[in-house]
Order: structure tokens, then C-alpha cells, then sequence
């Protein structure tokens, strides 16, 4: 008997139903529900199919205990972001919370965002932000109270509001830049000071009510040739993206330079001002 066989027989169940969960955790990640399957768990684990059903009575069972993992995980970081006292640190918080998971668990992040496959039960992608989203109507109800709009509009805004976070989590997954921080603050920009400039009674334009939209023709397939035109087209544009968005941020960064500087003479000018009431207060005195 090798080393390695003794090291397997002296595996606990307990060890041995971690080990295959963080195998299979792996390859959802990487190939999906439908493109894993219980011979290649198994052999990664390097044990026998049976040992796998005697576990978790099939692939549909650790592929649910896969999904409520990191449900319960990333709902638990969310519930404590959102229990900051102001609504905006909530905000901030909570989007941070959902970048930090996805960077600290990217391969659960694509197991939740790729299947929403019936083996998980309710534990979709889809009833998760659901979830996420109740507890923002709480934040969002006592915003709207406090700004004059009608609270029971909370539920809808909210949905809108996680599925804009999420969205740009999935987007995130991949490209990684700008860092986490960065990305969070102009989510919360965005939601923020949208937020803030609220209409409490908005409406379509004139222009577009009633407006229905005739069914779009099904485009013939491009060729290959045509794809990696468009694909090398769409580099250039990420690429001339990423020279605007650089050239923003250095423009961005001057004039927070000239507000500060602004800002510092100012200063100076009304203690100057200051100085110089003083003296002449003390003059009127004498």
C-alpha cells in the first residue's frame, strides 16, 4: 500500500465531503452544472463514483451545497454592510462588499452567475439579488420618507439599484480594472447622487409614450473574417477608452489641485481679513 492510498484511508467522512466540495466548486466554476459530471469529480478526488453519491446522492447534490455555500456567504457580507448607520455608508459598504467577494471568491461569483440550473433550488443568481434586494427597501423606504417621495415605491428602486450593482460585479469579474475601491465609488456616485436628484413624479417624454417598436430582422451570421474585424474595432475602442478614462482621471486630479490651492488662498484671505478687524477693533478701543 503507498503513501498516498494510507494518506486517503485515513481521510474522516467529514474531510472527505470538504475535499469533494471544494473539487466540485472548482470545476462548476469552470465548465458549469451541465458540463461537469460525477466521473470527473470523482477522479479529481481521486475515489470511486459510489463514494460521491454516498456524499451527496449525486452531482445535483453537491452542486446545491456548492450554490447555498456561497449564498449564504455573500448574502452574509451584503447583511453586514447594510448595517451602517447612513444610508450613503450603507451604499458604499454594501457595494464594496459584493467587489470583495468577487475578488475573494471569484469561483463561487461564476457558479452563481453562469447556471441558474434547477438542481439549486431557489439558490439562483436571480432569487439572490432578490433576497439582496428586500433588505434594501428598508434603506431605501426611510430615504424616500425622509426626502417627501412614496415610500412604497422602495421595492422597485431597489431592484433597480442591486441589478445595477450586480451588472457591473459581472463586468468586474473579468476585466479587474479599475481597482475595487475605485469601481465601488463611482457605483455609489452614480446611485448616490442619482439618488439625491430624485424626481418624485417622473415622466417619459411625450415623444416616446405609446411608442412601440417594430420587431428587429434576425442578422445572417458574420463570417470569420468579419468577427476578428470586429473584435480587433472593439480593442481599439477599449483601448481609446482607456486613454479618455486616463485623461479624465489626470484632468480630474488638476482641478481637485486648483480647488485645494483656491481653496488655501481663501483661507489665507479671511484670516488675513481677520487679522486686520482685529486691529482695528483694538484702534476704536484705544
Amino acid at each position: 500500500m503507498t503513501t498516498e492510498s494510507r494518506s486517503r484511508r485515513r481521510m474522516t467522512g467529514r474531510e472527505r465531503r470538504e475535499q469533494l466540495i471544494t473539487i466540485s466548486r472548482a470545476l462548476f466554476a469552470e465548465k458549469g452544472f451541465d458540463g461537469t459530471s460525477i466521473e470527473e469529480i470523482a477522479a479529481t478526488a481521486q475515489v470511486s463514483k459510489p463514494v460521491v453519491y454516498e456524499h451527496f446522492g449525486g452531482k445535483e447534490g453537491v452542486y446545491a451545497v456548492v450554490v447555498d455555500r456561497e449564498m449564504q456567504k455573500l448574502l452574509g457580507m451584503i447583511t453586514a454592510a447594510l448595517a451602517a448607520s447612513h444610508s450613503l455608508i450603507k451604499l458604499e459598504r454594501a457595494a464594496l462588499a459584493l467587489l470583495q467577494y468577487i475578488e475573494e471568491s471569484s469561483e463561487g461569483f461564476r457558479i452563481l452567475v453562469r447556471d441558474s440550473h434547477a438542481a439549486s433550488g431557489t439558490g439562483t443568481f436571480a432569487s439572490l439579488i432578490s433576497e439582496i434586494a428586500s433588505q434594501v427597501e428598508d434603506v431605501l423606504a426611510d430615504e424616500f420618507k425622509g426626502r417627501g417621495y412614496d415610500p412604497k415605491l422602495a421595492p422597485m428602486y431597489a431592484q433597480m439599484l442591486v441589478g445595477m450593482v450586480a451588472l457591473t460585479g459581472q463586468w468586474w469579474l473579468d476585466v479587474r480594472r479599475p481597482g475595487r475601491e475605485e469601481v465601488a465609488a463611482h457605483l455609489v456616485n452614480l446611485a448616490w447622487n442619482g439618488l439625491t436628484g430624485l424626481n418624485p413624479m417622473p415622466q417619459i417624454t411625450a415623444t416616446s409614450k405609446g411608442l412601440e417598436l417594430a420587431p428587429v430582422p434576425a442578422l445572417t451570421r458574420p463570417t470569420e473574417k468579419e468577427l476578428k474585424e470586429a473584435q480587433k474595432a472593439r480593442a481599439r475602442e477599449l483601448k481609446e477608452a482607456e486613454k479618455a478614462r486616463e485623461r479624465e482621471l489626470k484632468e480630474r486630479e488638476r482641478l481637485l489641485r486648483d480647488a485645494e490651492k483656491a481653496k488655501e488662498r481663501e483661507d489665507k484671505l479671511r484670516q488675513r481679513e481677520a487679522r486686520l478687524a482685529e486691529r482695528a477693533a483694538k484702534l476704536e478701543q484705544e
